[in-house]
């Protein structure tokens, strides 16, 4: 590696900060631990859910990150940055939070285990939030890692609506695929909120005016990426399809094979070096 090569993790849920321990969210813990154990400079990010204890989590507000605003549908959203460390880990996880998407509401769906009828406008702003506070770092990943279907708008916005910020572009996106899905199509507005400021309709046309399901999204996410992760045994066949014949670089299931990992982000940073040199 020619310098120190910086990696972003934009993930949907990390172990402990959610209390129950699965495979993903062990796996989203270790990632950023490995790489920064190897030498690599890593940034992790995820929703601040209002079922995120944080006391017990020693979660703080970061005032010189806070205080930007997210605009969706005209209205303007307070983003909110927070931060705790995984001490056993000595890494850091950045949250990104606002009052009505995250802090007031726990997780993924209701008390009655109805999935959030906004959780499209949620997932837009998890995205924003987490790159306009990379920007506001001035920190420049060489490599973003997106786990779980609320950060599968990044490729998009950073080929797109970032496509003309120094932070971003020379990026290489990996989407990560898993098992965890979600059942409640987004409403068919959906592409109207993402497009704008450098997001075309052409972008986007694949969901246009459409229920917007599991699949479709993360279609629009391999369309993006650089590369692409299998993150469990069980991935839904039709997007594996989908990423086989994109004819983009694919890592199959490793479990919890650190050599692995590191191998294919540097497959990926070598071939990154190689196009500079150009």
């Amino acid at each position: 590696m020619k310098e120190l090569n910086h990696i972003l993790f934009v993930s949907q849920q990390i172990y402990p900060f959610l209390d129950q321990e699965t495979p993903i969210r062990v796996l989203n813990r270790k990632l950023p631990e490995w790489f920064q154990s190897s030498g690599y400079e890593t940034r992790t990010f995820m929703p601040k859910f209002g079922d995120i204890n944080e006391r017990r989590n020693q979660l703080h507000e970061v005032i010189r990150l806070s205080g930007m605003n997210i605009i969706i549908s005209e209205v303007d959203h307070p983003l909110l940055i927070k931060v705790a460390s995984i001490q056993s880990a000595r890494i850091q996880i950045y949250f990104i939070d606002n009052d009505d998407y995250f802090y007031r509401r726990k997780g993924l769906c209701d008390t009655n285990g109805e999935e959030w009828k906004d959780n499209d406008e949620r997932s837009i702003f998890f995205a924003r939030g987490v790159l306009e506070t990379v920007k506001k770092l001035r920190w420049t990943p060489t490599i973003v890692h997106c786990s779980g279907w609320m950060s599968a708008l990044t490729p998009l916005f950073l080929k797109k609506l970032y496509a003309d910020t120094p932070f971003f572009e020379n990026s290489k996106v990996i989407v990560s695929l898993d098992d965890e899905e979600y059942t409640t199509p987004f409403n068919s507005k959906f592409a109207n909120k993402i497009v704008g400021g450098g997001i075309l309709n052409s972008d986007v046309r694949g969901i246009a005016g459409l229920p917007v399901g599991y699949e479709d999204l993360m279609r629009l996410a391999i369309d993006y990426a650089d590369a692409i992760v299998l993150s469990s045994e069980n991935v839904n066949q039709r997007l594996l399809n989908y990423a086989q014949n994109s004819g983009k670089p694919i890592m199959p299931y490793a479990g919890e094979n650190k050599e692995a990992y590191l191998n294919f982000y540097n497959s990926l940073l070598d071939n990154k070096d190689e196009d500079e040199d150009l």
